[in-house]
């Protein structure tokens, strides 16, 4: 055999492992891209369901097909022209919108100076507030109930407000990311004349809008969904939170779900509107944290 010819087979050889791991890399990547449109699927599913509900007839409902035989838009006209729905609507976004506030400015406050200043107990301080996550929500519906009664806060957008006007989870997540904040950019602004407040203000908050968005959407969405603390707090219907009035679409004798799933329909437009709003800053800062790294 000739070196000619040993070299052919060595490249017949290489080509063709080259093939086969291209074919191993095409077949796994058919396989991620399977999983991800079988989960996409999952999660589309309920809200096409939705959607497909909120366009029937109430002898439609429990069709097991998803198109409606005969959609209408009747659904829609009810609950929208029924007074207690857009009473609802704006009772929840009062509190959301509020609510959402409250944590952006609170939770990044107590998280920045966390992160920042240097005290006795600073770690004791932080892990106490990290150990109330491990509290159920369910625990805490009596303490807070009982609050509530005491200072005169039920039937009260106060007393809806009150249990998540600060989170531990918050303040955990402007901590981490305040620790990105350069401290050399802290020490020349407190040179230049700024005091503390300033510098949270002007410095390091602006630094860390990736996180404030993040924290807005999850905030907004927990408080917009919120369904457990509203119904027991509240006993006026003039003071329900969209989830709660939408409830009571319904009675033991009959549950009418197209009207139920229609104010759902209707009530995911705020939480589309908040996120296109702050996923500009949450992308953002992901590329901006590549070009760091």
């Amino acid at each position: 055999m000739t070196a000619t010819d040993t070299q052919i087979r060595a490249t017949s050889a290489a080509l063709l492992e080259g093939t086969r791991a291209k074919q191993r890399r095409s077949l796994g990547q058919t396989i991620r891209w399977l999983l991800l449109f079988a989960g996409g699927i999952a999660m589309i599913m309920p809200i096409a369901y939705m959607l497909s509900t909120s366009l029937k007839w109430p002898y439609e409902v429990y069709n097991v097909g998803l198109i409606p035989e005969e959609p209408h838009l009747e659904n829609y006209a009810y609950v929208l022209e029924d007074g207690r729905f857009f009473g609802w609507f704006i009772n929840s976004l009062i509190i959301a919108v509020l609510t959402t506030v409250s944590n952006l400015f609170f939770d990044s406050l107590v998280g920045y100076t966390l992160c920042k200043f240097t005290f006795r107990g600073r770690q004791i301080v932080f892990i106490a507030i990290l150990s109330t996550l491990m509290i159920p929500t369910e625990m805490l519906v009596i303490p807070w109930y009982i609050m509530s009664q005491s200072f005169g806060w039920l039937d009260s957008y106060w007393g809806i407000m009150f249990p998540g006007l600060m989170t531990a989870f918050g303040v955990f997540l402007m901590r981490q990311f305040f620790q990105t904040v350069p401290d050399d950019f802290i020490e020349a602004a407190r040179i230049d004349g700024l005091n503390e407040f300033q510098i949270y203000w002007s410095v390091a908050l602006p630094m860390v809008k990736p996180a404030l968005a993040a924290l807005a959407i999850f905030v907004f969405l927990g408080n917009w969904t919120a369904f457990l603390w509203p119904l027991i707090v509240t006993t006026d219907a003039a003071l329900y939170t969209l989830p709660v009035g939408l409830s009571s679409f319904g009675d033991e004798a009959d549950v009418q779900w197209e009207l139920i799933m229609t104010g759902a329909a209707i009530s995911t437009l705020p939480t589309l509107i908040v996120f296109l709003i702050f996923q500009r800053f949450i992308i953002q800062g992901v590329a901006m944290a590549g070009l760091k790294g």
